[in-house]
Order: C-alpha cells, then structure tokens, then sequence
C-alpha cells in the first residue's frame, strides 16, 4: 500500500549509577553497570555502581522487544556534557532475569545479566574522560532504548 504510514514504538529505559575510584573501564568485550554499591580493582568492566535498576526492573515492553535478534538496542551513556552511544542486537535468549546487573557484550554470549549482544563497543572503547568523571565519582545517566523491527507489530 502506498503512502501507509508504520509507527515504531520504541520501548525505554533510564537507570542513574555513580562512579567510583576503582573504575578502570578497561575490559575489551563487555561494559556492566551494578546496583552494588561498591567496586574492587578487578571490576574492569563495570563503569558504574549503585544503580537504581537492574535488568529484572526494566518495563515489559522493553523486555519483550529485547528477545528480537534484529531488535536494535542503543544505550546512551551521560557524564556531565559528555555523551557515549553504543548499539547493539536482542536475543530469543535473553532473560532480563538479574537482579543486580546490567552487561552490554560484544560477543554473542547470553545469561541472565546480559542486555544486549554484539555491541559495537565495550568498556575500554569509551571516551576516556568520561572514565575519568566516573573515577572521580561522577553521576551516570544510562539511557536505554529498544528499537523493534517492524515484523512485531
């Protein structure tokens, strides 16, 4: 039909987090935010704690979105000014199950904390003064958006 006009409902999510001196944002293929309100050194993916939000609090909406393979997920990561997005896939696998994490990963891997998968960045390939904020204590803004493909409607 031409001129048939298709809305998209695109399901969202914010989580707040803060940073913390232990924060190495080194790891090379996933990036974790925690409601754990502490951090050892060995935590070299996770670039925020004390979350108000863990993957089993996310609507719905946006979990149903996310067991879509070409469901495109982007996170919008905020620091002060600064600004990181990252994009990546649902999975018919994803549980949302965690209670106490959020995992972006660039592999194809999946278990109850993952978000997402085959993302186009992990913690070592985000801006390094928003690292540097996060070190320093800084407050994170995490936005989430699920963007389903068309089939789901």
């Amino acid at each position: 039909m031409v001129g048939r006009k298709i809305t998209i409902r695109i399901a969202r999510e914010r989580v707040f987090a803060r940073g913390h001196p232990n924060i190495k944002g080194s790891h090379r293929t996933t990036i974790e935010i925690t409601k754990d309100a502490w951090l050892t050194p060995r935590g070299d993916c996770i670039i925020g704690i004390s979350a108000n939000k863990a993957l089993k609090d996310f609507n719905p909406l946006f979990k149903y979105y996310a067991r879509h393979s070409k469901t495109r997920i982007i996170v919008v990561l905020k620091v002060g000014s600064l600004k990181e997005v990252i994009a990546g896939y649902g999975h018919p696998n994803l549980t949302y199950e965690s209670a106490t994490s959020i995992v972006i990963r660039k592999s194809t891997y999946t278990c109850p904390r993952t978000l997402m998968i085959r993302s186009n960045k992990s913690a070592v390939d985000i801006d390094r003064r928003i690292i540097k904020a996060l070190r320093l204590g800084a407050k994170l803004i995490v936005d989430f958006y699920a963007i389903p493909p068309p089939i789901l409607f």
